[in-house]
């Protein structure tokens, strides 16, 4: 049958005809029809049309001797072999530096010739071991045929289907066919969202009759059964970390070399790992750094980028991500693990959409960005701009490529409406408007069909649906950075005069707001922040969500001061912005949804900026209030402690979201501090344990340490450190008893002066200025 027959409705599994189709959906189940389950079983054991996989498009795999041409090829690598031999070179020397070999015996050049044999002999052994771990082993399509249909039959008792939309499928086929013909590699970059996929994708480009892509996977998978499944169907086994192991890496980019000469396709996902809280991660660069240095050295010609988005209605990890998010340590897969949770595939989680951007060049994209770096840049930085470049323009692709998926829609209008509740007329209404919103922003919409419920048993179940929130967040970021840049205005109260503001005092918030979040969303691709603002800004005056007006103000901005206090500043006609008076009318509703949306995401910054100043040490004595330097403090303890802060901030009703004590949303605040220079952060080596990993520590930096009372040896909420928090506490929401600026210090300081005394130095006491780890110290920890 020929390959393009795969979009061909059937009576099977095709659907029909439309934008959207369903490439694989319920399977018959043998109670409900063992004739049909039967027979379904023979048509994929025989392959009876694409089922035989037999015309693909794209490079052939799954023959017999598939993994021992690949081994060959990967062993005859020019790289590879060059590093065999120094390291042979640098082992003789050693040899000869510690006299195992003797240069001046007359027999040297033989027994050097022997030895070198002998090295190079056990060097190939580990490599090969080393290659044999790592390789995929795709060699028979009637294994590869029967796993097909029972990753169907299993996969689908969880979700009953899998769109793709057939323009992108018709794209991405025709970029296949220009591929094959000219040896070059697809590289699917999708989305990391759940284990199923690993799955999902694969399925996809069985029935599409592409190829399957080679997958760039950690080692934690390759556990006993499980592993080697995977291994047989395209996974590619990578450790977590290379260390100091010189010959690895070299190893891994001969594999990768290999295969894209070869013109075979790959996936990774470019996040690295799962995202826990619904939105894209920032990227990460390791395989990327092996495809991109393939292209720069000239070992392979051209690649074609396919980022992929894979959106589900639910998540089947959702009720582990929230565990791991508000504290609970990841576990380590395993086979156990794996098997229990398949009972979950017994549950109806709705429905996964896979979206395709267009493929591009990857040689067009390096000659594109090599023609805007001046001839001056180093190599080295050169390479790091690229790549830096790279990785965020594919997830600026995998976004725009995203659908919103119906349980998104109601999470997202659940979260961002006040009260306790909603009506089904408000909540359509609100979710039609959302739609709409969604759609001018350049987004797109899943059709609804079956809406999976959403659980949400009470105020701290609430990550569940904020997971969900989280996928419609990049639409709508600018506006919300504008939304909350002018809320420091409407918290105030009264009128348009009282509650407006300049545009340059909103330009400069929402510029340290887009500063504060670089780390924590993928923002629009474009012109740059001025841009992306003065759209944002057009779209909610077209909306009639904000309104502008002419008034004389002074020239400077209001945050910088007169250098002359007696000197009059200079008066100009200065656009403000405020709320219109429609937006009013309607109770603020939507210009609060645009808040609700970034609300978390500040309150998850300010807890990790006051955070820090647990990390104050402690005064020696009330008469000797002065501040000691702040020790190094090992990171796992800061961000722990920074978690049951929250905890107790958020019962105190100082901080208005749980949810903002997520471990992922306090690593991204501890990054920005660290960027800004407010801590410091080192990894050391155990002394007590040279084996042990490095472990990161942590500090306040000497010129951002606040001081004490003079008096009572008290933390002063004023300094450096105070006034970002103040900073980013202008943003937050107004909470009845956070009106009062002196009562939240007294009352927050207070609170981490304990947290600092009782769960951090009296676990762990100072550290030398070198980095050094901590001593333990008896004592224990404060529950609150």
């Amino acid at each position: 049958m020929d390959s393009d027959a795969t979009l061909a409705p059937s009576t099977s599994n095709d659907a029909s005809d439309g934008p959207d189709k369903s490439l694989v959906e319920r399977m018959a189940r043998f109670r409900k029809n063992p004739f049909n389950f039967a027979q379904e079983l023979y048509l994929f054991v025989t392959g009876v049309g694409w089922r035989s996989y037999d015309r693909v498009i794209g490079q052939p795999c799954f023959y017999s001797g598939y993994t021992d041409n690949m081994k060959t090829m990967v062993m005859k690598s020019t790289i590879l072999q060059k590093k065999l031999l120094d390291m042979t070179e640098a082992r003789l020397r050693v040899e000869q530096e510690q006299n195992l070999l003797d240069a001046d015996s007359p027999s040297y050049q033989q027994d050097r010739e022997q030895r070198k044999i002998q090295i190079i002999s056990d060097l190939v052994d580990i490599t090969q071991d080393m290659l044999d771990n790592m390789l995929c082993k795709m060699e028979n399509k009637i294994w590869l045929r029967t796993a097909y249909w029972g990753c169907t039959q299993l996969l689908t008792r969880a979700y009953s289907s899998i769109h793709v939309s057939e323009k992108e499928v018709s794209r991405l086929r025709a970029v296949a066919k220009i591929a094959q013909e000219q040896k070059r590699s697809l590289i699917f970059l999708p989305r990391h969202t759940s284990h199923i996929d690993y799955v999902s994708l694969h399925l996809v480009c069985y029935r599409l009759g592409l190829t399957l892509p080679v997958v760039v996977a950690g080692d934690n998978l390759n556990f006993p059964v499980v592993g080697t499944f995977l291994q047989t169907l395209g996974a590619m086994w990578l450790r977590r970390s290379f260390g100091d192991d010189a010959l690895y890496p070299t190893l891994v980019q001969s594999y990768i070399d290999t295969m894209m000469q070869q013109g075979y396709n790959l996936e990774c996902f470019i996040e690295g790992t799962r995202s826990r809280t619904g939105k894209l991660l920032g990227p990460k660069f390791g395989i990327l750094s092996f495809y991109l240095d393939s292209l720069l050295s000239g070992r392979v010609k051209d690649a074609y980028i396919v980022p992929v988005s894979m959106q589900y209605d639910r998540v089947i990890e959702v009720d582990s991500f929230v565990t791991e998010l508000l504290g609970k340590p990841k576990q380590k897969e395993n086979l156990a693990d794996f098997l229990s949770a398949s009972s979950l595939l017994a549950l109806n989680f709705g429905r996964i959409e896979c979206r395709f951007h267009e493929p591009w060049s990857l040689r067009d994209f390096i000659n594109e960005q090599q023609a805007r770096i001046p001839n001056t840049t180093s190599p080295r930085e050169s390479r790091t701009r690229i790549l830096r470049t790279l990785g965020y323009r594919v997830l600026s692709d995998i976004n725009d490529v995203s659908v919103v998926m119906p349980t998104a829609l109601v999470g997202t209008v659940l979260l961002t409406l006040r009260g306790r509740g909603v009506g089904k007329a408000e909540l359509v209404r609100r979710v039609e408007w959302l739609c709409e919103r969604i759609r001018t922003n350049g987004g797109q919409v899943s059709d609804f069909q079956a809406c999976q419920p959403l659980k949400c048993q009470s105020r701290i179940d609430r990550p569940r649906p904020a997971t969900r929130r989280n996928m419609t967040i990049h639409l709508f970021i600018s506006e919300a950075l504008l939304a909350a840049g002018l809320y420091t205005r409407v918290k105030q109260g009264g009128g348009y005069a009282s509650q407006a503001i300049t545009e340059a005092d909103l330009i400069d918030n929402v510029s340290f707001l887009s500063q504060l979040f670089r780390g924590e969303f993928i923002f629009p691709a474009g012109q740059g922040l001025r841009h992306n603002v003065e759209a944002a800004l057009a779209g909610l005056l077209r909306d009639d969500v904000l309104t502008t007006s002419t008034s004389a103000s002074p020239s400077s901005s209001t945050n910088s001061t007169s250098s002359s206090s007696d000197a009059s500043p200079s008066r100009t006609n200065a656009r403000t912005i405020g709320l219109s008076d429609t937006e009013r009318a309607l109770g603020r509703e939507n210009f609060d949804f645009y808040c609700f949306m970034i609300w978390p995401f500040i309150d998850a910054a300010w807890l990790g900026a006051v955070s820090l100043f647990c990390l104050v040490p402690p005064a020696v004595t009330p008469s000797s209030p002065t501040t000691t330097p702040s020790p190094w403090v090992p990171m796992t303890v800061a961000q722990s402690t920074a978690q049951l802060f929250g905890r107790t901030l958020y019962h105190q009703g100082d901080l208005s979201y749980f949810e903002s004590i997520n471990k992922e949303a306090l690593k991204n605040a501890y990054t920005r501090c660290q960027e800004e220079g407010i801590i410091i952060v080192s990894k050391s080596a155990n002394s007590e344990d040279p084996k042990a990993a490095a472990v990161p520590m942590v500090r306040i930096a000497p010129e951002w340490l606040p001081q004490r009372k003079p008096t009572t040896g008290e933390l002063i909420p004023e300094g450096r450190l105070w006034g970002f928090v103040e900073r980013i506490g202008k943003h937050r929401r107004e909470g009845k008893n956070r009106r009062d600026g002196a009562t939240v210090g007294r009352r927050v300081l207070g609170l981490a002066e304990t947290l600092g005394r009782e769960n951090v130095f009296a676990v762990v006491g100072g550290a030398d200025d070198t980095g050094g780890v901590p001593v333990k110290r008896r004592g224990r920890r404060t529950k609150l």
